[in-house]
């Protein structure tokens, strides 16, 4: 028996979804897409939904729609999977890291309005574990410097903050649909907005800068016309995956509350346990729980990590600070400290979280844990 700190759900009523489009005459951007599309911004409430090919390819075009470029800066966490910081490189622009809430392990709004400079264009949020940030204050920040505010939500979707979904709030959201995400499409992402001329612009990058519009050519010479307006990316997704996606959709629900499930248990089992600190809840939201998160005191976490390992149980440590990566290193980042940051992930280890981990399966891991840190 081994137990992955995440894994996909699949189920025949997925696996259908796919064979039908493969006998169908669309395999590549086709009627799934749309509505895969409709589906999720429904979901969330927003406008308007891009699906792209993947979650960094979400922040991509985000950014790009956001008109981030060369001499730009945008503000973000150092606690996340680097796409969160390499999007703003791709577009030429740099990131600044702000420190994280000890308490909720996101971007500290204060922190925020500290690295603001005349060159930021805008803050990437990121919903760390599932739980939502601060967005009141970080709207607040945006709206007195006119900054966007793009939320990366790979890890939330099905949250909400206050009562407003996920994917509803900010200028945009980006999703991710990798297998470990709340839902799969192999590989995926989405991006919504409520604001058509974002929208727009995201439809264009999507597929290599594009449009057959003819409202907005220059000229027209006929039905096969198209016209390149900007340096896009084939960033298109396949009818084969939204197919996989409207099906996940359907069972997204029942996926977010089993992990609310699992993650109250581990809460219930380590609240007294005085090596171990359970993750804390922002007021008024709720986690969709993507990643249940522990710190381990007074322990080694090394140590830990391989025992578990060596029985059977796939932990994982989410994330190394991205400005200690040697790519950042090596460009401009060492002398970039974030101590909030440092510290946690000095003592972070990622438990196992997914729909069908069984009771069983989870008794053996808060055991195991138990075991070690006591």
């Amino acid at each position: 028996m081994y137990i992955p700190y995440g894994r996909q759900y699949i189920d025949d009523d997925d696996i259908n979804a796919v064979v039908e489009v493969l006998k169908s005459d669309y395999l590549t951007t086709g009627p799934k897409v749309v509505e895969f599309e409709n589906m999720v911004k429904e979901y969330v409430g927003a406008k308007y939904a891009v699906a792209v090919s993947n979650g960094t390819a979400a922040l991509h075009v985000a950014c790009l729609a956001a008109g981030i470029g060369e001499g730009d800066e945008v503000i973000t966490t150092p606690i996340t999977f680097v796409a969160s910081a390499n999007c703003i490189l791709y577009c030429g622009a740099t990131p600044i890291f702000a420190d994280i809430n000890p308490n909720t392990y996101n971007i500290d709004p204060e922190d925020v309005r500290r690295k603001i400079t005349n060159k930021t264009k805008a803050i990437i949020a990121v919903h760390f574990t599932g739980q939502p940030c601060e967005l009141d204050e970080l709207r607040h920040i945006a709206k007195e410097y006119n900054l966007l505010i793009i939320e990366d939500a790979a890890h939330a979707l099905g949250a909400d903050y206050k009562g407003e979904m996920i994917g509803n709030i900010s200028d945009l959201t980006t999703f991710s649909f990798h297998p470990v995400k709340h839902i799969t499409t192999g590989e995926g992402g989405m991006i919504t907005t409520n604001d058509k001329e974002l929208y727009n612009r995201l439809v264009l990058y999507r597929s290599h800068g594009i449009t057959r519009n003819q409202s907005l050519m220059s000229s027209y010479d006929g039905p096969w016309y198209y016209e390149q307006l900007e340096l896009g990316f084939n960033y298109r997704v396949t009818d084969i995956q939204c197919a996989l996606g409207i099906s996940q959709m359907k069972k997204l629900e029942q996926f977010v509350a089993r992990r609310r499930e699992i993650a109250n248990r581990y809460n219930d089992e380590f609240s007294n346990i005085k090596n171990i600190i359970i993750p804390k809840q922002l007021d008024g939201c709720n986690n969709s729980w993507h990643l249940y998160v522990i710190q381990i005191i007074n322990e080694n976490r090394r140590e830990v990590v391989e025992s578990l390992l060596a029985q059977n149980i796939g932990v994982n440590v989410h994330y190394i600070p991205v400005y200690k990566q040697p790519y950042y290193q090596n460009n401009g980042y060492k002398n970039t400290v974030c101590s909030n940051a440092e510290e946690v992930y000095s003592n972070f280890i990622s438990l196992p979280i997914y729909p069908n981990l069984s009771d069983e399966e989870q008794n053996y891991v808060i055991n195991k844990v138990k075991k070690l840190c006591m």
